[in-house]
């Protein structure tokens, strides 16, 4: 997955000390990248969360056409039979630890869509992922769709709007304008210098000393990331909830606790770790179980929602940068394909399925499916049909018709 630790829009710790160097003709105007503590506590609308399925989840194994024999004769050991799927309908079930999403999509608040990709797929993790964060497949974009989705909806930049739940900023939530908050662990959130910083951070401590406006703006960043921890750590010592979200909440938990605590963010970015669907070798133990923890959290977190009463304010996309490939390997497992399914669940959206089912006997010369669905089709349909944005060229470099997902 593509990481971009020192972007120019993330405050790290020795991108306070170059900060500290510059003019202060672009830092004088720049957004503050925290807010006090009475801006957090501000209901702000419509939120949407997107969780990545890192690593290429095989979307064969997780919503399986088993109507169809042309999956079994392609995976005659690692296709899963009839009998252990949660069936959905006449031709499709899911793999079988999945329950949590299965009553989602019966209760008609998890919508499928088939056949997500993009012409001349990559079939790297590290480049077809940064295509998805990008929205431009083949295009070199440095600044990831949901952060330019951040600035086209507030673009004053105040402070919480966009966070990331991680060790390191996606590639996906880098903007213009907006600063992303970004943690994994709450309870460690907080900004400690190194050594060789401490001594500058420590001249700066009197705003009153300072004549050069870029030190003024680093010592107010010092600050306002100290602030910034503080209403991190104390919106997840406040969160006390009875829901479970299974083995791993998948920073879902996390979400739930900044909504609950009132933060104003209006875009939140989470994330498996180290590709953990790649699934090469012996897959199917291994991806049913990933496949029941992502059930079992986002679960969890919506009924998490209902209990905090945002349910209606809140819907989820989950995706992954590429599909497997079709027939099964030599070491019982799958290789890196294509076109894939995504999910978005809600109490707003219209559950079922969406996009056309791509032929599992026309596949392409690698044996992959071949993409039937724009996945920044449904990137416009977050966009417009849930946020009320308008899904611009500029935006999703193209122009995408969303689905009528939303009630």
């Amino acid at each position: 997955m593509t990481k971009h630790d020192d972007c120019d829009h993330t405050l790290t710790r020795r991108g306070l000390l170059h900060a500290g160097a510059a003019t202060g003709i672009g830092l004088a105007t720049a957004p503050l990248m925290f807010a006090p503590m009475a801006m957090a506590q501000e209901r702000q609308g419509r939120i949407l969360v997107i969780l990545e399925l890192s690593g290429g989840n095989d979307g064969l194994n997780t919503v399986v056409p088993y109507a169809d024999d042309a999956y079994y004769r392609l995976r005659p050991q690692i296709g899963i039979r009839k009998e252990k799927l949660r069936k959905l309908d006449d031709h499709f079930g899911l793999n079988a630890g999945m329950v949590g999403m299965e009553k989602l999509f019966k209760d008609g608040k998890l919508a499928i869509v088939h056949g997500c990709g993009y012409a001349d797929p990559s079939f790297s993790h590290f480049t077809s992922m940064a295509y998805w964060h990008t929205a431009a497949p083949n295009s070199g974009e440095p600044y990831g769709w949901v952060g330019r989705l951040a600035d086209a909806m507030a673009p004053k930049a105040p402070a919480n709007f966009l966070i990331n739940i991680g060790t390191n900023q996606s590639l996906a939530v880098r903007a213009k304008k907006h600063v992303p908050v970004v943690f994994n662990n709450p309870d460690n959130f907080q900004r400690e210098a190194f050594f060789e910083e401490k001594a500058v951070l420590t001249s700066l401590s009197d705003p009153g000393k300072m004549a050069n406006p870029s030190q003024r703006y680093l010592l107010d960043i010092a600050k306002s990331a100290n602030d910034a921890s503080a209403l991190v750590r104390k919106a997840w010592s406040d969160y006390r909830s009875p829901i479970d979200y299974g083995i791993t909440d998948l920073g879902l938990r996390r979400v739930a606790a900044m909504i609950s605590a009132g933060l104003p963010a209006r875009l939140y970015y989470s994330s498996y770790a180290n590709n953990a669907f790649d699934t090469h070798v012996v897959q199917n133990d291994l991806h049913g179980r990933l496949l029941t923890y992502t059930s079992d959290a986002l679960s969890g977190f919506m009924q998490d929602m209902e209990r905090i009463g945002r349910a209606d304010d809140v819907t989820i996309m989950i995706f992954s940068e590429f599909g497997r490939r079709v027939p099964e390997n030599t070491s019982l497992g799958t290789d890196h394909g294509a076109a894939n399914v995504m999910f978005v669940a809600g109490k707003k959206v219209k559950g079922g399925h969406y996009g056309q089912l791509p032929s599992l006997t026309k596949l392409d010369a690698g044996d992959n499916l071949l993409f039937t669905t724009d996945f920044r089709q449904v990137y416009a349909t977050m966009v417009k049909g849930w946020l009320g944005q308008q899904a611009t060229p500029e935006l999703l470099n193209g122009n995408f018709k969303p689905f009528e997902m939303i009630a």
